[in-house]
């Protein structure tokens, strides 16, 4: 008999209940076999998602170019509506400077209720879009092993190994 003749022999090719990719074992050794429509089935479904995702985040940014639009439209109006007309056209010269620190009061907190905390909380929330829309999507499989942070209270807690030599009385 002939090697080749024996690899056929023992050849079988079984379905993975799991992958549902088809393999062929032959003598201890396991190869893959291509199964045109899974992976066509497989890109597909990729492909679907990337543009989806695509299309996404296309439209996250521009919400935020129409954001920043909108938050120098509202500080135009601000500074119009409470400082410039009411603060400087004070027809009494000796009031008009106390008119303008009023205004000028009146302004700073508009500014900082509606623009500097709506910006503060768009800037949060666009850094945790970032990280649980697009990161989680490209690189993340929720396939692999439990997440378990580093933690030094855990990590001193645990005995060192026979012969680490770190510390101990036989140094």
């Amino acid at each position: 008999r002939t090697h080749a003749h024996t690899h056929k022999e023992h050849a079988h090719t079984h379905r993975e209940s799991e992958g549902g990719g088809s393999h062929t074992h032959i003598e201890g050794e396991e190869h893959e076999g291509f199964d045109f429509g899974e992976t066509f089935i497989h890109q597909v479904i990729e492909t679907i998602e990337f543009v989806l995702g695509s299309i996404s985040n296309t439209a996250s940014y521009l919400r935020l170019w129409a954001l920043s639009l909108a938050h120098q439209q509202l500080a135009t109006v601000f500074l119009n509506m409470s400082l410039i007309g009411p603060g400087f056209e004070c027809e009494n010269p000796l009031l008009r400077p106390i008119a303008i620190y009023i205004c000028f009061a009146i302004f700073m907190g508009i500014t900082f209720g509606v623009l500097l905390c709506m910006d503060s909380l768009e800037c949060f929330l666009h850094g945790l879009r970032l990280q649980w829309v697009e990161f989680q999507n490209k690189f993340f499989k929720a396939d692999g092993y439990k997440f378990s942070p580093f933690n030094f209270h855990s990590t001193l807690a645990e005995p060192l190994p026979e012969g680490s030599g770190m510390g101990g009385a036989s140094e």
